[in-house]
């Protein structure tokens, strides 16, 4: 198992890769970016604008030593921010796309619990180590500090598969459970009250 650290400021393009690699499958990137040629480039684009913000002072990312995995956080605790100029940077790498873009964010803001919580926004592991437990090690870093600091997490789950995985960390479903974001495309809602609080 690598070894974990806060990723920094030279750090943000190479997370921005494993989220990339790691994402390609999902059906929610297919819904944005439908155009199988531009969807790696124009996702990885938008997840930098996140990645950078985050460890530009909005969050904190964990990173795997050997750059196989990575968590995005968000700290909802006090005053949430966006990434600087998002609107016009949205729009310049969405192009086409920048509809579905716009109805993602909407859906997922309206949805967004209103407690002081963190929020993980990407959870990334390269395909080719799946299963080898690095998701559950970036959470158990982060987890150990919410609960001794008493705050809440929060997080969009893709899948039921990945859902099964946030139930055995402590995750429970919300009420509404899931947010539409288009025909059968669904993000499941999910919260993690501190542990023994």
């Amino acid at each position: 198992m690598s070894a974990l650290r806060i990723a920094g400021p030279t750090d943000v393009d190479t997370v921005a890769d494993i989220v990339a690699a790691s994402f390609q499958h999902m059906p929610v990137i297919h819904y944005l970016v439908p155009d199988d040629q531009r969807r790696l480039p124009v996702s990885r684009a938008w997840y930098r604008l996140y990645i950078q913000h985050a460890i530009g002072g909005a969050g904190q990312v964990v990173m795997t030593e050997d750059a196989t995995a990575a968590a995005v956080w968000f700290d909802r605790t006090g005053e949430v921010t966006e990434p600087e100029n998002y609107a016009k940077h949205l729009a310049d790498l969405a192009g086409d796309d920048l509809p579905r873009f716009e109805h993602l964010d909407h859906q997922m803001d309206s949805s967004h619990p209103r407690d002081p919580h963190l929020h993980l926004l990407f959870l990334a592991v390269l395909p080719d180590r799946w299963g080898q437990g690095l998701g559950s090690a970036l959470m158990d870093h982060t987890h150990n500090q919410l609960d001794a600091d008493g705050i809440p997490a929060y997080l969009e789950a893709t899948s039921p598969d990945n859902q099964r995985l946030y139930h055995r960390h402590g995750y429970t479903d919300m009420t509404p459970p899931t947010i539409a974001v288009d025909g059968d495309t669904v993000l499941y809602r999910m919260w993690r009250p501190v542990a023994n609080g």
